[in-house]
Protein backbone atom coordinates (compact mmCIF):
# COMPACT_ATOMS: atom_id res chain seq x y z
CA UNK A 1 0.00 0.00 0.00
CA UNK A 2 1.20 3.24 -1.04
CA UNK A 3 0.15 6.76 0.35
CA UNK A 4 1.06 10.11 -1.75
CA UNK A 5 1.64 13.02 0.89
CA UNK A 6 5.02 15.15 -0.28
CA UNK A 7 5.55 13.68 -3.76
CA UNK A 8 8.71 12.88 -2.26
CA UNK A 9 7.53 9.09 -2.41
CA UNK A 10 7.26 8.45 -6.11
CA UNK A 11 10.52 7.46 -8.38
CA UNK A 12 11.01 8.57 -11.90
CA UNK A 13 9.67 5.59 -14.08
CA UNK A 14 6.27 5.56 -11.60
CA UNK A 15 5.99 9.80 -11.74
CA UNK A 16 6.25 9.35 -15.03
CA UNK A 17 4.00 6.68 -15.58
CA UNK A 18 1.34 8.53 -13.61
CA UNK A 19 1.68 11.47 -16.11
CA UNK A 20 2.02 9.71 -19.43
CA UNK A 21 -1.83 7.63 -18.22
CA UNK A 22 -3.30 11.27 -16.91
CA UNK A 23 -2.97 12.26 -20.49
CA UNK A 24 -3.92 9.25 -22.03
CA UNK A 25 -7.18 9.72 -19.79
CA UNK A 26 -7.76 13.10 -20.99
CA UNK A 27 -7.45 12.23 -24.13
CA UNK A 28 -9.61 8.75 -24.64
CA UNK A 29 -11.83 9.36 -20.83
CA UNK A 30 -14.44 6.68 -22.23
CA UNK A 31 -11.88 3.72 -22.26
CA UNK A 32 -11.28 4.09 -18.18
CA UNK A 33 -15.12 4.76 -17.39
CA UNK A 34 -15.32 1.14 -15.58
CA UNK A 35 -11.65 0.87 -13.90
CA UNK A 36 -12.75 2.45 -10.58
CA UNK A 37 -15.58 1.08 -11.11
CA UNK A 38 -17.30 0.40 -6.91
CA UNK A 39 -14.42 2.07 -5.47
CA UNK A 40 -15.31 4.40 -2.63
CA UNK A 41 -13.12 7.20 -2.31
CA UNK A 42 -13.69 9.45 1.60
CA UNK A 43 -12.74 13.07 1.35
CA UNK A 44 -12.22 14.51 4.47
CA UNK A 45 -12.08 18.30 4.36
CA UNK A 46 -10.49 20.77 7.15
CA UNK A 47 -9.80 24.01 4.69
CA UNK A 48 -12.26 25.57 1.45
CA UNK A 49 -11.87 23.62 -1.79
CA UNK A 50 -12.70 24.31 -5.06
CA UNK A 51 -10.45 22.53 -7.54
CA UNK A 52 -9.50 19.92 -5.41
CA UNK A 53 -13.33 18.83 -4.31
CA UNK A 54 -14.36 19.31 -7.51
CA UNK A 55 -11.67 17.56 -9.81
CA UNK A 56 -11.46 14.40 -6.84
CA UNK A 57 -15.23 14.00 -6.86
CA UNK A 58 -16.16 14.42 -10.63
CA UNK A 59 -12.70 12.35 -11.07
CA UNK A 60 -14.01 9.02 -8.93
CA UNK A 61 -17.27 9.15 -10.49
CA UNK A 62 -15.98 9.08 -14.01
CA UNK A 63 -14.00 6.49 -13.23
CA UNK A 64 -17.21 4.61 -12.22
CA UNK A 65 -16.68 5.26 -8.57
CA UNK A 66 -18.35 7.39 -6.12
CA UNK A 67 -17.27 9.87 -3.43
CA UNK A 68 -17.93 10.45 -0.05
CA UNK A 69 -17.37 14.05 1.13
CA UNK A 70 -16.83 14.56 4.94
CA UNK A 71 -16.44 17.93 6.80
CA UNK A 72 -13.68 17.58 9.43
CA UNK A 73 -15.36 19.96 12.14
CA UNK A 74 -18.30 18.43 11.37
CA UNK A 75 -17.28 14.70 11.76
CA UNK A 76 -15.91 13.24 14.72
CA UNK A 77 -12.08 13.65 14.09
CA UNK A 78 -12.90 16.96 15.24
CA UNK A 79 -13.44 15.14 18.76
CA UNK A 80 -11.43 11.78 18.78
CA UNK A 81 -7.91 10.90 18.50
CA UNK A 82 -7.35 10.37 14.39
CA UNK A 83 -5.72 6.75 15.57
CA UNK A 84 -8.99 5.10 16.53
CA UNK A 85 -11.67 7.32 13.73
CA UNK A 86 -8.99 6.88 10.68
CA UNK A 87 -9.33 2.71 11.25
CA UNK A 88 -12.96 2.79 11.25
CA UNK A 89 -13.13 5.02 8.40
CA UNK A 90 -10.88 3.58 6.16
CA UNK A 91 -12.82 0.39 6.21
CA UNK A 92 -15.53 2.28 4.74
CA UNK A 93 -13.62 3.13 1.49
CA UNK A 94 -10.80 2.33 -1.05
CA UNK A 95 -9.09 5.54 -0.89
CA UNK A 96 -8.79 8.96 1.55
CA UNK A 97 -8.76 12.45 0.21
CA UNK A 98 -7.29 15.15 3.41
CA UNK A 99 -7.25 18.10 2.93
CA UNK A 100 -5.87 19.62 6.24
CA UNK A 101 -3.73 22.48 8.07
CA UNK A 102 -1.21 20.13 9.61
CA UNK A 103 0.60 17.53 7.97
CA UNK A 104 1.59 15.89 11.47
CA UNK A 105 -1.95 15.03 11.19
CA UNK A 106 -1.95 13.60 7.54
CA UNK A 107 1.15 11.46 8.48
CA UNK A 108 -1.30 10.12 11.46
CA UNK A 109 -4.20 9.01 9.11
CA UNK A 110 -1.47 7.78 6.54
CA UNK A 111 -0.18 5.51 9.71
CA UNK A 112 -3.52 3.96 10.82
CA UNK A 113 -5.08 3.88 7.52
CA UNK A 114 -5.89 0.73 5.58
CA UNK A 115 -6.15 2.35 2.60
CA UNK A 116 -4.00 4.41 0.42
CA UNK A 117 -4.01 8.31 1.60
CA UNK A 118 -3.69 11.08 -0.51
CA UNK A 119 -2.67 14.54 0.46
CA UNK A 120 -5.29 17.23 -0.88
CA UNK A 121 -2.95 20.13 0.68
CA UNK A 122 -1.21 20.76 3.73
CA UNK A 123 1.06 23.61 5.39
CA UNK A 124 3.98 21.78 4.41
CA UNK A 125 3.17 19.98 0.84
CA UNK A 126 0.51 19.59 -2.16
CA UNK A 127 1.71 17.16 -4.19
CA UNK A 128 -1.90 17.00 -6.38
CA UNK A 129 -1.33 19.87 -7.44
CA UNK A 130 2.50 19.88 -8.36
CA UNK A 131 1.21 16.10 -10.46
CA UNK A 132 -1.57 18.77 -12.52
CA UNK A 133 1.99 21.15 -12.80
CA UNK A 134 3.77 18.54 -14.29
CA UNK A 135 1.55 16.91 -16.55
CA UNK A 136 0.69 20.72 -18.14
CA UNK A 137 4.40 21.36 -18.90
CA UNK A 138 5.00 18.05 -20.36
CA UNK A 139 1.58 18.49 -22.75
CA UNK A 140 3.25 21.61 -23.56
CA UNK A 141 6.91 20.72 -24.49
CA UNK A 142 6.82 16.89 -25.05
CA UNK A 143 9.32 16.47 -22.78
CA UNK A 144 11.18 17.10 -19.63
CA UNK A 145 14.83 17.21 -21.47
CA UNK A 146 15.64 20.89 -20.79
CA UNK A 147 12.99 22.77 -19.61
CA UNK A 148 12.99 25.39 -17.24
CA UNK A 149 10.12 26.46 -14.78
CA UNK A 150 10.71 29.52 -12.56
CA UNK A 151 8.42 30.08 -9.70
CA UNK A 152 7.62 33.45 -8.40
CA UNK A 153 5.97 34.43 -4.93
CA UNK A 154 5.82 32.62 -1.40
CA UNK A 155 7.65 29.95 -1.08
CA UNK A 156 4.87 27.73 0.27
CA UNK A 157 3.55 24.02 0.24
CA UNK A 158 3.36 24.26 -3.82
CA UNK A 159 7.04 24.74 -3.96
CA UNK A 160 8.24 21.72 -2.09
CA UNK A 161 5.95 19.62 -4.20
CA UNK A 162 7.18 21.16 -7.43
CA UNK A 163 10.62 20.82 -5.84
CA UNK A 164 10.35 17.27 -5.34
CA UNK A 165 8.42 16.52 -9.03
CA UNK A 166 11.32 18.57 -10.85
CA UNK A 167 14.21 16.93 -8.89
CA UNK A 168 12.88 13.46 -9.73
CA UNK A 169 12.08 14.58 -13.42
CA UNK A 170 15.29 16.17 -13.81
CA UNK A 171 13.55 19.91 -14.43
CA UNK A 172 15.27 23.14 -13.88
CA UNK A 173 13.28 24.83 -11.15
CA UNK A 174 14.30 28.56 -10.67
CA UNK A 175 13.19 30.11 -7.28
CA UNK A 176 12.19 33.91 -6.88
CA UNK A 177 10.69 33.54 -3.17
CA UNK A 178 11.71 36.81 -1.41
CA UNK A 179 9.45 35.41 1.64
CA UNK A 180 9.44 32.00 2.79
CA UNK A 181 6.51 30.82 4.69
CA UNK A 182 8.28 29.31 7.99
CA UNK A 183 5.49 27.16 8.45
CA UNK A 184 5.91 24.92 4.69
CA UNK A 185 10.00 24.73 5.25
CA UNK A 186 11.66 21.94 4.82
CA UNK A 187 15.34 22.13 4.93
CA UNK A 188 15.79 18.43 4.33
CA UNK A 189 14.35 18.49 1.21
CA UNK A 190 15.86 21.99 -0.11
CA UNK A 191 19.38 20.59 1.00
CA UNK A 192 18.69 17.73 -1.21
CA UNK A 193 17.65 20.16 -3.85
CA UNK A 194 20.31 22.46 -3.61
CA UNK A 195 22.85 19.82 -4.18
CA UNK A 196 20.60 17.85 -6.58
CA UNK A 197 21.88 20.91 -9.25
CA UNK A 198 18.07 21.20 -10.58
CA UNK A 199 16.75 24.06 -7.62
CA UNK A 200 18.28 27.22 -7.81
CA UNK A 201 17.40 30.62 -6.40
CA UNK A 202 17.58 33.66 -8.32
CA UNK A 203 16.68 37.11 -6.71
CA UNK A 204 15.60 38.88 -9.35
CA UNK A 205 12.66 38.64 -12.04
CA UNK A 206 14.06 39.66 -15.16
CA UNK A 207 16.60 36.98 -14.42
CA UNK A 208 14.37 34.26 -13.92
CA UNK A 209 11.98 35.83 -17.28
CA UNK A 210 15.24 35.59 -19.44
CA UNK A 211 16.39 31.88 -18.31
CA UNK A 212 12.68 30.19 -18.16
CA UNK A 213 10.00 28.51 -20.49
CA UNK A 214 7.29 28.78 -18.15
CA UNK A 215 6.91 31.44 -15.37
CA UNK A 216 4.69 30.15 -12.27
CA UNK A 217 2.79 32.60 -9.63
CA UNK A 218 1.11 31.99 -6.36
CA UNK A 219 -1.00 33.57 -3.99
CA UNK A 220 0.68 35.53 -1.66
CA UNK A 221 -1.44 34.93 1.64
CA UNK A 222 -2.25 31.81 2.33
CA UNK A 223 -5.88 31.07 1.66
CA UNK A 224 -7.48 30.63 5.34
CA UNK A 225 -5.66 33.71 6.52
CA UNK A 226 -6.86 36.00 3.10
CA UNK A 227 -10.17 37.30 4.77
CA UNK A 228 -8.82 37.26 8.56
CA UNK A 229 -8.71 40.90 10.09
CA UNK A 230 -5.78 39.60 12.80
CA UNK A 231 -3.57 38.71 9.33
CA UNK A 232 -4.07 42.00 8.01
CA UNK A 233 -0.60 43.35 9.30
CA UNK A 234 1.36 39.97 8.26
CA UNK A 235 -0.76 40.50 4.67
CA UNK A 236 0.32 43.94 3.88
CA UNK A 237 3.59 43.36 4.76
CA UNK A 238 3.94 40.94 1.92
CA UNK A 239 1.88 43.17 -0.41
CA UNK A 240 4.49 45.28 0.04
CA UNK A 241 7.51 43.07 -0.50
CA UNK A 242 5.78 41.24 -3.31
CA UNK A 243 4.46 43.60 -5.44
CA UNK A 244 7.65 43.92 -7.53
CA UNK A 245 7.57 40.43 -8.21
CA UNK A 246 4.05 40.84 -9.58
CA UNK A 247 3.94 38.67 -13.12
CA UNK A 248 2.75 41.45 -15.81
CA UNK A 249 3.35 43.11 -18.79
CA UNK A 250 6.02 45.42 -18.11
CA UNK A 251 7.99 42.21 -16.48
CA UNK A 252 7.13 40.14 -19.49
CA UNK A 253 8.10 42.49 -21.76
CA UNK A 254 10.77 40.77 -24.79
CA UNK A 255 9.77 37.55 -23.14
CA UNK A 256 7.28 35.20 -23.55
CA UNK A 257 7.21 31.92 -21.42
CA UNK A 258 4.00 29.96 -20.77
CA UNK A 259 1.97 31.69 -17.65
CA UNK A 260 1.54 29.13 -14.51
CA UNK A 261 -1.07 29.94 -11.27
CA UNK A 262 -2.21 27.46 -9.52
CA UNK A 263 -5.55 29.03 -8.26
CA UNK A 264 -7.58 30.79 -6.71
CA UNK A 265 -6.30 34.08 -8.24
CA UNK A 266 -5.67 37.45 -6.86
CA UNK A 267 -5.69 39.93 -9.99
CA UNK A 268 -3.45 42.69 -9.45
CA UNK A 269 -1.61 41.56 -6.44
CA UNK A 270 0.75 38.26 -7.46
CA UNK A 271 -0.30 38.67 -11.32
CA UNK A 272 -1.99 41.28 -13.72
CA UNK A 273 -5.67 40.80 -15.08
CA UNK A 274 -4.24 40.91 -18.81
CA UNK A 275 -1.71 38.08 -18.01
CA UNK A 276 -4.17 36.47 -17.02
CA UNK A 277 -6.31 36.22 -20.70
CA UNK A 278 -3.01 36.39 -22.45
CA UNK A 279 -2.48 33.81 -25.18
CA UNK A 280 0.23 32.37 -23.19
CA UNK A 281 -1.14 31.50 -20.20
CA UNK A 282 -2.31 28.19 -19.88
CA UNK A 283 -3.63 28.48 -16.46
CA UNK A 284 -7.00 27.04 -17.14
CA UNK A 285 -5.60 23.78 -18.81
CA UNK A 286 -3.14 23.66 -15.80
CA UNK A 287 -6.65 23.65 -13.30
CA UNK A 288 -8.10 21.13 -15.50
CA UNK A 289 -5.56 18.87 -15.89
CA UNK A 290 -6.00 18.48 -11.51
CA UNK A 291 -8.74 15.86 -12.33
CA UNK A 292 -7.06 14.26 -15.32
CA UNK A 293 -3.73 13.44 -13.44
CA UNK A 294 -5.72 12.94 -10.06
CA UNK A 295 -7.70 9.61 -11.72
CA UNK A 296 -4.31 8.33 -13.06
CA UNK A 297 -2.99 8.70 -9.19
CA UNK A 298 -6.12 6.78 -7.62
CA UNK A 299 -5.94 3.81 -10.22
CA UNK A 300 -2.18 3.74 -9.56
CA UNK A 301 -3.00 3.77 -5.90
CA UNK A 302 -5.75 1.13 -6.51
CA UNK A 303 -3.13 -0.77 -8.58
CA UNK A 304 -6.49 -0.59 -11.41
Amino acid sequence: MQHLLSLKELDKATLLSIIHRGIEIKNNPNAYHHHGERKGLLMLFQKSSTRTALSFQSGIHQLGGYAVNMDWDASNFSLSPIKYEVRYASRNCDVIMARLKKHADLLELATYSQVPVINGCCEKYHPCQALADLMTIYEVKGTFEGVTLAYVGIHNNVVNSLVAGCMTLGVKLLLVTPIINEASWDGGLMEEAYQSGYIENVKTLPEAMERTDFIYTDTWIDMEFYNDANYQEEKNKRIDIMMPYQINSESLKGYSPYIMHDMPIHPGFEIAEDVIESENAIIYQQAENRMHVQKSLLLHLLNA
